[in-house]
């Protein structure tokens, strides 16, 4: 079942090299684990999505111009997310700010190729006996 994302969720994209957390402002005013919860429009790069470490596609002008220069040796540069579509599908049924709530489900596509996807929702359930 997925859980509702908030603030710290762990996230990776498919041609980083390093995992990334989730930043979400608190402007929808709703927290869920005392962390702001997310929607799909927390896809903001450097604002929501930092940096994947270094960015391995070609897709990227970067990389391509780097990786030319060195004669086609692929040559990985620092990432910097390109995102501009939602993150999706969201949970249509649960609106955060007019908007639906992002769930551990959801994926984003960056400009350069890359699926960023969740990999902790930020949250943990627990169960007391």
């Amino acid at each position: 079942m997925p859980l509702q994302v908030c603030m710290g969720a762990s996230m990776t994209c498919s041609f980083g090299v390093a995992p990334s957390s989730l930043i979400v402002l608190p402007q929808n005013r709703v927290m869920t684990s005392n962390m702001p919860a997310a929607n799909i429009m927390d896809n903001k790069p450097l604002v929501n999505i930092p940096s994947f470490g270094m960015c391995s596609s070609m897709a990227n002008p970067q990389v391509a111009a780097a990786t030319n220069a060195a004669m086609g040796a692929l040559t990985p540069m620092p990432c910097v997310p390109a995102t501009v579509t939602p993150w999706a599908p969201g949970s249509p049924t649960v609106l955060l700010g007019g908007v639906p709530t992002l769930s551990s489900s959801c994926s984003l596509n960056c400009m350069w190729g890359g699926v960023i996807r969740l990999d902790t929702a930020g949250q943990v359930q627990v169960t007391v006996p």
